[in-house]
């Protein structure tokens, strides 16, 4: 007789950051729509005030749970995601985020989920989450090429004798150790830190003023799962799946590469697009660059005044989302820049819809911050990439899309991170305009036989939530 299929309650706890919360709502909308199961979506109130309206067809199915954020000392009383603080306020939203362990382990206990679908921030919910019988999954917004760079976690699960030593992040503990690939990594790869990045990774592996580092709570959180569901597929990149799942020694699962869905636009805000499409339509096909450096990087001014002038410099017509920052410091444009660029770009400081705006025939090229998100966005209509990262993995994917050819960085002084005008515009050129630079557009339109096709995409999906309900089953049966 067949089995009757088991509707599951899934419990989604994304960490307090937009570019981790709307990947994991993508995650909760597609389970509930293929699927047919219940999803508790848990934020904060002003975190799920400012989601993207859930579609009718899977509401039903898909309850937002808000808790409030504890009142924590150096956070003003709106912040309640990164991009609401400046980068060195981040770990007092972590000691905010930690606050929530009660209410959230009252929230567990009361609705009783088959599964909790989990961030890396909290280190103490893998035991909450086992003693409620509760089975759990860690969902990476990173890429699997960046997780094995970054390495297993310091307590292997159940590697074999004297492998610790080999494979232990603390015993990297110099600069040079990140500025080529590590041991465990079996093929070439270029995918390393330049010397101004990994000083920058040390704030990762020190304790903060949370109490503990980040890559203590990455640890925990391998420690304590069940399953590693991560935002790739297979067709991207198989090798670095394949390394990672024998370095976690649990299964490592893609779910897909997660593309928006383009009818999920924010309807209130149509008529900022009816204003930046007026505009798109008058520029020929493919000739724009998009400049958009993602909602938590702030530049600072000698990079802010490089990069302007080299958007000038370059002669593309550009369309330039500039967000202001969370801290409220404004940076100014080289004096007389608007003028000059008057009718060839358009400096836009409010929201702007990036999915419509990289769906638009007009646009050619993405200046980005490569945010593995936006880079999804941008290959699903085969944009090319000027790459200029920031912080945390950027860097990482970057070299991740140039060892591919599917981008190019802008050069950079590896000593600071320092670039110029020159670099700027002769990279845009490049991508945008040379004969020498087609390869870069030709790899981007080829991207989008992966990145742009849905079924592909949502069949990672159903296999995810095929091995959960599997999972459920045997425990159950147990």
């Amino acid at each position: 007789m067949a089995e009757t299929k088991q509707q599951l309650h899934i419990a989604m706890f994304p960490w307090l950051a937009f570019g981790h919360i709307i990947p994991s709502l993508e995650l909760g909308k597609l389970i509930a729509r293929r699927k047919g199961h219940r999803i508790s979506f848990i934020s904060t109130p002003r975190n799920i005030d400012r989601l993207p309206k859930i579609p009718p067809d899977v509401a039903p199915l898909i309850t937002l749970v808000k808790l409030p954020l504890p009142h924590v000392d150096n956070l003003t009383e709106n912040a309640e995601a990164t991009m609401d603080v400046p980068h060195h306020i981040i770990p007092y939203l972590k000691i905010a985020h930690d606050g929530l362990q009660e209410p959230l382990s009252k929230f567990l206990e009361t609705s009783n989920p088959d599964w909790i679908i989990h961030d890396f921030a909290p280190h103490w919910l893998p035991p909450i989450a086992s003693r409620l019988s509760i089975s759990r999954a860690f969902f990476s917004i990173f890429n699997a090429s960046s997780l094995c760079f970054i390495g297993p976690p310091k307590f292997p699960l159940s590697a074999s004798p004297g492998t610790t030593e080999e494979t232990d992040l603390g015993k990297r503990t110099e600069l040079e150790h990140f500025i080529v690939p590590p041991k465990w990594v079996p093929f070439p790869s270029k995918i390393v830190y330049r010397p101004y990045e990994a000083k920058k990774l040390f704030e990762l592996i020190e304790a903060n003023a949370s109490g503990v580092s980040d890559m203590f709570r990455l640890n925990m959180v391998y420690l304590g799962t069940e399953f590693l569901a991560i935002k790739t597929c297979m067709e991207v990149e198989a090798e670095w799946l394949n390394l990672f799942g024998e370095l976690l020694h649990i299964p490592v699962v893609p779910v897909g590469l997660l593309p928006p869905s383009p009818q999920e636009g924010n309807d209130n805000k149509d008529s900022t697009w009816d204003t930046i499409s007026e505009w798109l339509d008058t520029q020929e096909k493919g000739s724009v660059v998009y400049v958009a450096l993602g909602s938590e990087i702030r530049p600072s001014e000698e990079d802010f005044n490089e990069l302007a002038l080299g958007l000038e410099q370059s002669r593309c017509p550009f369309f330039w989302a500039l967000r202001k920052s969370a801290g409220g410091e404004s940076v100014e444009l080289p004096e007389g820049f608007e003028n000059r660029t008057k009718g060839r770009g358009i400096v836009w400081t409010g929201w702007a819809p990036q999915f419509k705006i990289l769906g638009h025939e007009s646009v050619g090229g993405f200046v980005t911050h490569c945010g593995w998100s936006s880079v999804t966005e941008a290959f699903q209509f085969g944009r090319a990439l000027i790459l200029l990262p920031f912080i945390g993995d950027q860097g990482l994917i970057a070299r991740f899309l140039e060892e591919r050819q599917a981008g190019v960085e802008i050069p950079r002084k590896e000593e600071d991170g320092s670039f110029t005008k020159d670099s700027v515009s002769q990279t845009l050129r490049l991508v945008m305009k040379d004969a020498e630079g087609q390869i870069y557009r030709d790899k981007a339109k080829e991207m989008t036989t992966i990145f742009g096709d849905k079924e592909l995409q949502h069949r990672y999906v159903d296999k995810f939530v095929e091995l959960l309900e599997k999972h459920r089953r045997i425990i159950n049966k147990g």
